[in-house]
């Protein structure tokens, strides 16, 4: 049998490391590396033992962790080989199931972690917003706001959010129209629930956001990829799906800032979607996930402020605008039968929302600490987006492409070459470094790119990061 792969080994017994677990580790750097495939074969214990001259007991133990670890499979009389599934894909599947291995890491203090695009929580006006939260109990009138309010949120801080989408992202809603939600993913899970049910179809960009593909496909809806180019998600395809299927109820965007590739949808493909979900009936779901942070001139306006829309519904969040940690979103609809379902599955799972909290953010907006604090969130984006441009220049640029992004917390970064994700997760997860596996963006293959989130992250710990994952990128490639 040829065995043409060969064990590239300086055995250092001045190691305190153990010659069989060097011999283990090597190998295990081969596969990781591609050196050895799967179905390779490895060479005999005894042939190994002479071509290092060791104790050929030595290399069974090598072998011995390499199986229990199954890096490699023993096959009686013909020998050992890399096995056809590595240990690699088997924790990435056990991550998405259950989390534990995540959870370590993020535990881990010294493990850089490259988020969905998370904002600076050490800039947030928490001060502030203690401050309001604490007057709140002062007024007289406190005691007015223990009581049970609307399914739908504060009417004056409904009415305060409707103001600020009328003259900030030209929309034309009253507080009748605005459902305050605990997040954004509150938002998504009940418009689902509200408009879909077995059978239904959901068009969904690809790649995309998973956690709104799962509250659709909880309600028994049947999810419809379409591709996204530099333009945003392809209206010919969506066309050609519009013909062959007959229960399409809903389109799922992020025309803002795809995510999660940070394109913006032109307005030629804004118009034409509009024109299709008027002529088939169905419901635009916008999710304006980070609108606020934008670096141009002005952010590109939502598709539902478009009057000539018919059916829609937005999605937006303050998370991001004021406090990581603060649960409340909104949805926008004027299809008023839509919310009163939505209203009526809220009651069930929660009677209403942060009255407090909401009032307190309300106090926030009133006194100008939101426009202040976005415009002081901004500058201090726009400045980590031009560092980390400069970092991405410096390391990453020979061996992968990007484009500055006009806002939002994240890059796209795309590799020249396509990758073996598994081995470049596992490769920084040993540097300490964590950036989401490409497959949480992928409908039914893994996409060649990844998202470089920016916001929480310090100028030091990119620098250190982005080094290594230039590194290991051109390692690869």
């Amino acid at each position: 049998m040829l065995r043409p792969w060969k064990l590239e080994l300086e055995i250092d017994k001045k190691l305190d490391k153990a010659v069989y677990l060097q011999i283990a580790d090597t190998i295990i750097a081969d596969i990781r590396s591609a050196r050895l495939k799967a179905g390779d074969a490895l060479p005999g214990s005894r042939n190994l033992a002479q071509l290092l001259n060791i104790n050929r007991n030595t290399v069974v133990e090598a072998y011995q962790v390499l199986i229990n670890e199954e890096w490699v499979i023993s096959k009686e009389r013909k020998g050992i080989f890399v096995s056809d599934v590595l240990p690699v894909s088997q924790r990435r599947s056990s991550q998405k199931e259950s989390g534990p291995e995540e959870e370590k890491r993020q535990d881990n203090p010294m493990m850089i972690n490259f988020d969905d695009g998370h904002p600076d929580s050490k800039i947030a006006p928490v001060t502030e917003l203690a401050r309001a939260y604490r007057q709140i109990f002062s007024r007289k009138a406190k005691w007015q706001m223990m009581g049970y309010s609307s399914e739908h949120g504060d009417p004056a801080f409904r009415k305060s959010i409707a103001q600020m989408l009328n003259h900030q992202r030209g929309m034309n809603i009253n507080e009748n129209e605005i459902s305050i939600t605990r997040g954004s993913q509150m938002a998504m899970f009940l418009t689902a629930q509200a408009l879909l049910q077995p059978g239904d179809q959901v068009i969904i960009e690809n790649p995309g956001y998973q956690p709104a593909w799962k509250a659709f496909e909880y309600t028994g809806a049947e999810l419809l990829p379409v591709a996204v180019d530099h333009e945003g998600i392809i209206i010919e395809n969506i066309e050609k799906l519009l013909t062959i299927h007959k229960n399409i109820k809903a389109i799922y965007i992020t025309p803002h800032r795809q995510y999660p590739t940070t394109v913006t949808l032109s307005l030629a493909r804004r118009l034409q979607l509009i024109a299709l979900s008027n002529k088939y009936g169905f419901t635009i779901i916008e999710d304006d996930y980070d609108n606020e942070f934008h670096f141009g001139y002005r952010p590109i306006l939502p598709v539902s402020s478009f009057p000539a829309l018919n059916h829609y519904v937005y999605i937006g969040t303050l998370s991001k605008v004021v406090a990581p940690a603060l649960r409340i979103g909104y949805l926008v609809s004027k299809d008023q039968k839509l919310l009163q379902r939505i209203g009526d599955l809220r009651k069930i799972i929660d009677v209403q929302g942060d009255v407090i909290m909401e009032q307190a953010v309300l106090q926030l907006i009133k006194d100008g600490a939101v426009k202040k604090h976005i415009k002081k969130a901004t500058l201090h984006y726009r400045n980590k987006r031009d560092f980390v441009a400069g970092l991405l220049e410096k390391y990453i640029k020979n061996s992968s492409d990007f484009i500055l992004p006009d806002g939002g917390l994240a890059f796209w970064i795309v590799p020249k070459a396509k990758l073996n994700w598994n081995t470049v997760t596992d490769l920084l997860i040993e540097r300490n470094i964590n950036i989401i596996h490409p497959e949480q963006y992928s409908f039914d293959q893994t996409i060649n790119g990844f998202r470089l989130s920016y916001g929480s992250l310090s100028e030091e710990q990119l620098e250190q990061s982005i080094k290594i994952i230039g590194d290991v990128l051109a390692q690869e490639i």
